[in-house]
C-alpha cells in the first residue's frame, strides 16, 4: 500500500470520533480531521475523500476542502499575497501554497501581484510543507490546445507563464492556447501571471500562435488623441505644439511620431475639442 503523504487527495475510512476531531485511516496510518469541517453526518466505517497536508507541528492532517490543484495536476492558482519569500497562492483549500522567490523572475518588477494567477502544480518538501511549482515548457507542450486559423486577428484573454529577454509566453485563460509575444510586439513586458488581452498575428502549423500586445492602429489613434487632450487640460488648455512642430519636438514631449501626432490632432479637431492657430493648439 502506498504511503500517505501531504499534497495527496485520498479516500480514507472513518475509524472513530474523538470529540473535536474524527480519526481516519487507510488501514495503516491514522489521520485527524477537525469535526468543524464535517458538514454531513459520519459514522465509523464510512469512506470520505480528503486532502492531506502537514500541520504547524509537521504532523499529517486531513481537510475536506479538496484543492483544484494536487500533485501531478496543473491549474491556475490565484496569488493571495507576495512577500520576500515569494508568492502565496490559493489552491482551493484552507492551506495556501508558496511559489518560492527563487522560482520567480529575477526582476522584482515582473513578480506577480495579488490577484494575478500562476499556472502551477503542487509538491511538498521533506517536512510535508506545500509549495507551488510553475509549469515547465515541456509540460505546456503536452497540455496546450491547438489553435485554428480562424483565431487570426482575434483577441484572446491570456496570462504570462514564462518570461524571456526575447519575449513572453502566454497561456489562454479559458482555453490553454500557447501564445508567444516577441518583445517588439509589446509596449511593456507583462508580469508573470498578469491578465492581458493579446491579438493573434499568426497561427503556426503546430497549433501554437504568435501574438501582439500592441493596439491596432485605430485603437492607438484613440489613445494618442486622449494623451494629447489630457496634456492640454493639464497645462491650462493651450500648448505650443501643432502640425508645424518638428518630429523631434513631438517625440520628446509625447513619445509619438509626427504622423501619429497629426492623426490624433485630426481626431480632436473633427470632434471640435481643439483648434490650431499660429503654431499653437488650444482647447475649444
Amino acid at each position: 500500500m502506498e504511503e500517505l503523504k501531504a499534497g495527496q487527495a485520498v479516500e480514507l475510512t472513518v475509524l472513530e470520533n474523538a470529540g473535536s476531531r474524527w480519526i481516519l485511516t487507510d488501514g495503516n496510518t491514522e489521520i485527524p480531521l477537525n469535526s468543524s469541517e464535517v458538514t454531513t453526518p459520519l459514522e465509523a466505517g464510512d469512506r470520505i475523500k480528503v486532502f492531506l497536508y502537514a500541520n504547524r507541528r509537521g504532523e499529517l492532517s486531513a481537510t475536506t476542502f479538496i484543492p483544484h490543484i494536487v500533485q501531478g495536476t496543473y491549474g491556475w492558482a490565484k496569488v493571495m499575497k507576495v512577500t520576500e519569500e515569494g508568492a502565496f497562492v490559493d489552491i482551493g483549500t484552507s492551506r495556501e501554497a508558496l511559489v518560492k522567490a527563487e522560482d520567480l523572475p529575477k526582476l522584482r518588477s515582473l513578480w506577480p501581484k495579488a490577484g494575478d494567477h500562476l499556472y502551477i502544480t503542487l509538491y511538498t518538501n521533506r517536512k510535508g510543507e506545500l509549495f507551488g511549482r510553475l509549469v515547465t515548457e515541456e509540460k505546456v507542450n503536452e497540455l496546450y490546445e491547438e489553435a485554428s486559423e480562424q483565431l487570426f486577428n482575434k483577441n484572446i484573454k491570456a496570462r504570462a507563464y514564462r518570461l524571456l529577454p526575447v519575449g513572453s509566453f502566454l497561456l489562454g485563460i479559458d482555453i490553454p492556447y500557447r501564445i508567444f509575444v516577441h518583445h517588439s510586439q509589446m509596449e511593456a513586458e507583462p508580469r508573470l501571471g498578469q491578465d492581458v488581452e493579446v491579438r493573434i498575428i499568426g497561427v503556426k502549423e503546430d497549433g501554437t500562435m504568435n501574438g501582439s500586445l500592441l493596439p491596432r492602429n485605430y485603437e492607438r489613434l484613440g489613445k494618442d488623441a486622449e494623451k494629447i487632450y489630457e496634456y492640454l487640460k493639464s497645462v491650462g488648455g493651450k500648448m505650443p505644439f501643432s502640425d508645424e512642430s518638428t518630429p523631434e519636438e513631438i517625440n520628446a514631449m509625447f513619445d509619438m511620431s509626427k504622423g501619429a501626432f497629426k492623426r490624433a490632432l485630426g481626431v480632436l479637431m473633427k470632434q471640435k475639442k481643439v483648434k490650431q492657430k499660429d503654431g499653437w493648439t488650444e482647447l475649444i
